[in-house]
């Protein structure tokens, strides 16, 4: 039987999260109501990793096995025409049967997008978080250091993560502004449930004056949920790429390029 990636792109607003539920609302639920529309047989689908409601993905992975025959444009152009617009198929790749969206990974990457404006801006509303007190973006970007390398991130996980383990490795964590955009790139292994949100809401209130600098060395000594900022806005929060061992995946990732197309690369 043979199996096929996909890659995924989507916009999070109109949607539950990724993984399906029993209302329908989801990513995954709507994904594989077009892939069966357009195979005519039920298409179980496995994803790189789960977003939650409202999250976006530029370079979502998923695969699937199925018998029918198509070629890998048409599985693209077929799957999109019962696809809304919020979400789209960027590309379709035939692949070995021992490649696993999840298992197969080798490193995801997520990127933040972050207002830091006077008055919000329409536009950039549930596609960016929104602060409107001024950021302090040296000293959110020393504390972001202290997160990089391998480290038990039990302060940043949620009560509801299901991971076996807190630990995880970040191997890069990077802030940069663009005018009155914060763009925060993060790559790691992994990341836990609200890993990556938990880890902006640590940064601002860093930004903000409201911690010091060592607040981030601090929760992670701690590895103490309840010892961390609030969880931050989801609007932002975009699963950039997700990485394979060389050769397992000939298709380009996301690597941002909605965010190019949006003036932020």
């Amino acid at each position: 039987m043979p199996r096929l990636a996909l890659g995924i792109a989507y916009d999070g607003r109109p949607w539950q999260g990724w993984q399906k539920q029993p209302n329908g609302r989801t990513v995954q639920d709507t994904l594989e109501a077009a892939l069966a529309a357009f195979a005519t047989v039920p298409v179980h689908t496995t994803c790189a990793g789960r977003t939650d409601t409202a999250v976006h993905a530029l370079g979502q992975v998923v695969h699937f096995d199925c018998t029918i025959g198509r070629t890998e444009e048409s599985w693209v152009r077929g799957v999109n025409a019962h696809l809304p617009e919020s979400i789209s198929v960027q590309w379709a790749q035939i692949v070995s049967d021992d490649f696993h969206a999840r298992f197969s990974a080798t490193a995801r990457a997520y990127t933040y997008v972050l207002l830091n404006s006077r008055v919000r801006q329409p536009l950039w509303a549930g596609k960016a978080g929104w602060v409107f007190q001024p950021l302090d973006i040296s000293a959110m970007t020393q504390a972001a250091q202290s997160l990089v390398g391998e480290h038990d991130f039990s302060s940043f996980r949620s009560s509801q993560c299901q991971a076996k383990s807190p630990i995880r490795t970040i191997s890069e964590l990077n802030l940069v502004q663009r005018g009155n955009l914060i763009i925060v790139s993060l790559r790691g292994n992994a990341f836990l449930h609200h890993m990556v949100r938990n880890i902006m809401g640590a940064l601002v209130q860093i930004g903000q004056g409201r911690e010091p600098i060592e607040f981030m060395e601090s929760l992670l000594a701690f590895k103490d949920r309840t010892k961390g900022a609030p969880t931050f806005a989801p609007d932002g929060l975009y699963l950039t790429e997700v990485s394979y061992p060389a050769g397992m995946l000939s298709q380009r990732q996301g690597l941002g390029l909605g965010l190019r197309e949006l003036g932020l690369e």
